[in-house]
């Protein structure tokens, strides 16, 4: 049984879906690996991960929009503001979503469907760089 551990550094320029997807399959394509499993980590608690359609751009826009609206900015609505408005929003959207994803490894390549992207949901506005921990555990 073979491991490898990277830390992918993600820039978000503001709130949103960031593709990560190809820079998670240059790391398992460098370790050979033919037979494992891929922990994804989102070091942050106003930051979460998704696996989500990939070709049509308006899932991600509608997604954004969703998430906008059950845990919107409201000055009168959350006593957490520590970082500004929007951050208990960020807060409740990493709690709605997932900081942790796990892909299979098969044939030296994550076993993600056609359509499916590995994405950075950033729910903060301000720029922000981001440490994504990936743990690739398997067999040559």
């Amino acid at each position: 049984m073979q491991q490898a551990l990277h830390h992918l550094h993600v820039r978000a320029r503001t709130r949103g879906l960031v593709d990560i997807t190809k820079q998670v399959r240059e790391f398992v394509a460098q370790q050979a690996i033919e037979v494992g499993l891929l922990t994804i980590f989102c070091r942050h608690t106003s930051a979460s991960l998704l696996i989500q359609e990939n070709a049509d751009p308006s899932v991600r826009r509608d997604i954004e929009r969703y998430f906008a609206t059950i845990a919107p900015e409201d000055a009168h609505r959350y006593d957490h503001d520590t970082e500004g408005l929007d951050d208990m929003p960020a807060h409740l959207r990493t709690a709605l979503t997932q900081v942790q994803l796990s892909i299979p490894v098969e044939e030296g390549a994550l076993a993600l469907g056609t359509w499916q992207g590995i994405y950075l949901f950033e729910h903060r506005r301000e720029p922000s760089t981001r440490d994504i921990v990936l743990h690739l555990i398997g067999t040559y």
